[in-house]
Order: C-alpha cells, then sequence, then structure tokens
C-alpha cells in the first residue's frame, strides 16, 4: 500500500510513501484531472544494498463511488536498480488510486510487471 499527500487538479504535486519490497518515497506530479508522472527512490529490505528508481506517466480511469475519487490507472515507464551489477527495465504499473474527499491523501495498490533490458 502507499500513500500520498495530493490531489487530482491539473498540476498539483504530492510526495509520499512506498510500503512493501523496495520500500522507499515517491512523487507524484498531476498534467491534469486524469494524468500523471510518477517518480520513486526506493530500497530493499530483504538485506542487499540496492536502491531502485523509477519513472511512470500514469492514465487514470475514474470509477464510480459515493465519496472521494476512485480510479483504475495504468502505465508506462522504466526502471533501474543499482546494486554490485546496474539493471535497466520497462515498468507497465496497474493499480487502483482512491483520493480521500476530506484530505489530501491518496491511497494506492500497485503492481508493476517489469521487462529487464
Amino acid at each position: 500500500m502507499n500513500t500520498n499527500a495530493q490531489s487530482t487538479n491539473g498540476g498539483k504535486t504530492g510526495l509520499g510513501v512506498m510500503i512493501g519490497e523496495p520500500t522507499g518515497i515517491t512523487l507524484k506530479s498531476w498534467t491534469n484531472e486524469r494524468n500523471a508522472f510518477d517518480v520513486g527512490l526506493a530500497w530493499s529490505l530483504s538485506g542487499t544494498d540496492d536502491i531502485y528508481i523509477h519513472a511512470d506517466y500514469q492514465w487514470h480511469k475514474p470509477l464510480e463511488v459515493d465519496k472521494g475519487n476512485l480510479s483504475f490507472f495504468y502505465g508506462l515507464g522504466a526502471r533501474a536498480i543499482f546494486s554490485n551489477d546496474t539493471f535497466f527495465g520497462a515498468r507497465i504499473p496497474l493499480g487502483l488510486s482512491y483520493l480521500a474527499p476530506e484530505a489530501p491523501l491518496e491511497f494506492y495498490l500497485e503492481v508493476a510487471p517489469v521487462i529487464n533490458l
């Protein structure tokens, strides 16, 4: 699960946390109400010194809910892992994003298949 402080108004930017493997920080900047850039910097908790960096462009498709904003999102991006070796790959993030109605918070779940180059 990840959290960001942001809204879907065009031009808004949020800083958040990624929880899982890897764990780190994320920065999301909305270009309009349905599209955003997402950048992450994370590290592995599995006992290695791996550093992960990703950058994605996301498309959000609104879903109908009573409160807040729920959307399905998909994207295209790139990822680099810096370890003993350096690895690069293309990412295809898919997920659900919920923007809270009363606070500038986003909660989202994401999976991102990677094609290593």
